[in-house]
């Protein structure tokens, strides 16, 4: 007689953020699960490459201090996060402008708009600002290690400073950016800038879900902002943020977004991007998450895999990527995608920028957004040296490494010469798209015993992929009701020889 198949209550396909966040709340309420993984490591597309001991994130993806599932979902305790210093820094017309603060989370009134409310987007508050807190625990932040502006970093960043480029145009000299953090970037006050974040900050959710639906760059247009902001500051933020140049994202992601960032502060986590989800992993319970299996399958009762054929339970939660998924579930939607691509160089004489998130607001070349990282994260660099990444939205140019050498080198306003290209990660399908019309809660329930979650159900972010996560794991605790699980987990039985010829 053959073996009885492995029986567990719920079997999650996939160990990315979603699975494993999912796997934590279906294991604390009792139900037995097994989180099985094609891939031979947890994490899907938050995966840290390791070279001379750097740690290059392969996405990297901005997150926020302000994300509600980051502050209460399970496993995270020991998440530590490392912020970048407030705001952004602006590269515009050769001079770099420190730019939109965030205010204290849920303080001030709300606001009738989120972007409306961001009429003066412009200069910082002179003092970091307190990191919101979770229910019963704060989440661990570090501060920036370098986080002076670069007017007060030293002689390279002083105004009419000559610096070579990799190729500089015959007589003009390039000059190092100036930095000016007097006067703001853009109209308005910052008293006036402190009260709009303060606003959007505390809008409700749902206020915010309420409004008509725009592509975002058409809602900048049409929400009667000064050009000098939209182009200035809010095109290149959200640009960064949406990984989407173009700006046709819902103007409610568009919105959500600049919540997040009024609320909180951008953030790492400490030692690269695969750290959230193998602390997620390390918590679950021994025997939980299996890598190297890979499913072929799946029905509301069963999964079926190419290494230990069929395994039983009683709901199946498919945790994978939005094209896995539509394999696995036929009928899906698969959405289009937004291409990113990380450069990651080292250098011994490091910018003069600080701990800030560097900006182009001219988009002179094809560099979205870069920083030090090292300043951010001293973690993911050997000591004594600097590491700068920087991110390429949409399809690199063809030689990628040259082109953003040349944009690095106007940014910074350093030569880029002596840099070292440590690795160049490019990622076709790195975020899904949210184009309007655009269900920022489309289904995990699609029928009893089957579900799905994923950054492609709620919105391309992290905290989507979590918040999509929480709800799925709802709906699977609902179907299956509060009794006791139906099994005791088994071990996964040994994959089957191949026959011999």
């Amino acid at each position: 007689m053959l073996e009885p198949a492995y029986q567990v209550d719920v079997v999650v396909v996939g160990a990315g953020v979603a699975g494993l966040s999912a796997a934590h709340r279906l294991t604390s309420a009792g139900v037995t699960t097994a989180v099985l993984e094609a891939a031979p490591y947890v994490g899907g597309r938050m995966s840290t490459e390791k070279i001379d001991g750097f740690r290059l994130d392969r996405i990297g993806q901005l997150l926020f201090t302000s994300y509600p599932q980051l502050l209460r979902g399970p496993g995270l305790d020991a998440l530590v996060l490392r912020s970048f210093a407030p705001g952004v820094l602006l590269h515009s017309d050769g001079r770099h402008h420190r730019a939109g603060a965030p205010a204290a989370q849920g303080s001030g009134r709300s606001a009738r708009s989120a972007l409306h409310a961001v009429r003066a987007l412009a200069s910082a508050p002179r003092a970091p600002l307190p990191l919101p807190k979770g229910r019963g625990r704060a989440l661990r932040s570090v501060p920036p290690t370098g986080s002076r502006p670069a007017a007060e970093a030293g002689p390279a960043a002083r105004p009419g400073t000559a610096l070579a480029l990799d190729a500089p145009p015959p007589g003009r000299p390039v000059r190092s950016p100036r930095t000016d953090l007097s006067q703001p970037f853009g109209i308005g006050a910052p008293l006036r800038l402190r009260a709009a974040l303060t606003r959007i900050a505390a809008t409700p959710v749902d206020r915010l879900l309420s409004r008509p639906e725009l592509t975002a760059g058409q809602a900048l247009a049409a929400r009667g902002l000064p050009a000098r902001t939209v182009d200035g500051f809010l095109r290149p933020l959200l640009a960064a943020l949406l990984c989407d140049p173009d700006l046709t994202t819902s103007s409610r992601c568009a919105d959500l977004a600049l919540r997040a960032f009024a609320g909180g502060r951008l953030c790492l986590p400490e030692g690269g991007a695969e750290v959230l989800p193998e602390l997620l992993a390390r918590t679950l319970p021994p025997g939980t998450v299996h890598t190297g299996v890979r499913v072929t399958s799946v029905a509301t009762n069963a999964v079926t895999t190419a290494e230990h054929g069929e395994i039983r339970c009683r709901a199946v939660l498919v945790a994978t990527d939005a094209r896995t998924a539509a394999e696995l579930l036929p009928g899906l939607r698969v959405p289009d995608f937004h291409p990113v691509t990380v450069v990651h160089h080292t250098t011994d004489e490091p910018p003069a920028t600080g701990a800030y998130l560097l900006l182009d607001a001219d988009r002179g070349g094809p560099v979205a957004h870069t920083s030090v990282v090292s300043r951010v994260d001293p973690a993911r660099s050997p000591a004594g040296r600097t590491l700068v990444s920087s991110t390429v939205l949409g399809d690199p140019p063809a030689d990628v490494d040259t082109a953003v050498r040349r944009h690095l080198s106007r940014l910074y306003g350093t030569s880029t010469t002596r840099w070292e290209t440590l690795a160049v990660h490019h990622t076709h399908e790195a975020v899904p798209a949210m184009r309007p019309p655009h269900d920022l809660r489309r289904p995990v329930r699609l029928l009893a015993g089957l579900y799905v979650c994923g950054d492609h159900r709620d919105t391309s972010t992290l905290q989507g992929a979590l918040h999509s996560a929480h709800r799925a794991a709802a709906a699977v605790l609902t179907d299956l009701g509060t009794g006791r699980p139906m099994h005791t987990a088994d071990p996964l039985p040994t994959a089957p020889r191949a026959a011999a010829a």
